[in-house]
């Protein structure tokens, strides 16, 4: 239990730096870096609704998780709920139609593709099962969506790591478009199974269990 509290806690932490990160780059231009200003300059509505939509995402998220929040407050969750869906329409969107000029060629530019497409596929999954009422197969899903949320974080994490190794930044931006992605899925999907037997609803230990937000 103290392991999961504590990654939990440095998840957010992460997540809400980068959240903050988004929302300074959106408010101080002198902030920006020098790519932000080209993606901006070049293409304004997708950069500011991309930055925003994700930004606001990436805070949501880590909220919508907490088993603790989600019991005791259930009002605020279904709310937070549906602004992150709508967050994420936004962001995904947004998201795709930067990455088919996304700097780094083709390699890149499908990675990114591919990650808002998967994004909005999960979170709409997410949805679609809360509206039906199947609350676990929910849950699941959101795990799945907010593991392509935090794409922000490791991207973040992994650029830096690859300057300080001596990657090529071509080189690099290519396979961490893919890297700070797919590999957030696995550990999502390897955390499903090793819980199928936990999560409310799942394995020999309950029933389905149904819910909703409308």
């Amino acid at each position: 239990m103290l392991g999961k509290t504590l990654a939990w806690l440095v998840m957010t932490f992460l997540a809400l730096a980068v959240a903050c990160y988004a929302a300074a780059m959106l408010a101080i231009p002198d902030f920006r870096p020098s790519l932000v200003r080209t993606l901006i300059a070049e293409r304004p509505v997708a950069a500011i609704a991309h930055f925003a939509g994700s930004g606001l995402a990436l805070a949501i998220g880590m909220f919508q998780l907490n088993t603790w929040l989600r019991s005791r407050i259930p009002g605020m969750h279904r709310w937070l709920g549906r602004l992150y869906v709508m967050s994420i329409a936004v962001g995904s969107v947004s998201g795709f139609v930067l990455a088919l000029e996304s700097s780094g060629g083709f390699v890149a530019q499908a990675g990114f593709a591919l990650m808002a497409v998967c994004w909005a596929a999960c979170t709409f999954a997410a949805y679609r099962h809360i509206r039906a009422g199947h609350l676990v197969a929910h849950r699941k899903w959101m795990i799945r969506s907010f593991a392509i949320t935090f794409a922000a974080v490791t991207l973040r994490l992994y650029l830096p790591v690859s300057q300080i190794i001596g990657v090529p930044f071509p080189v690099a931006y290519s396979a961490i478009a893919w890297l700070c992605w797919i590999p957030n899925l696995l550990v999502a999907e390897w955390y499903l199974r090793a819980t199928s037997g936990v999560l409310p609803g799942t394995g020999r230990r309950g029933i389905a269990a149904r819910g909703s937000v409308a």
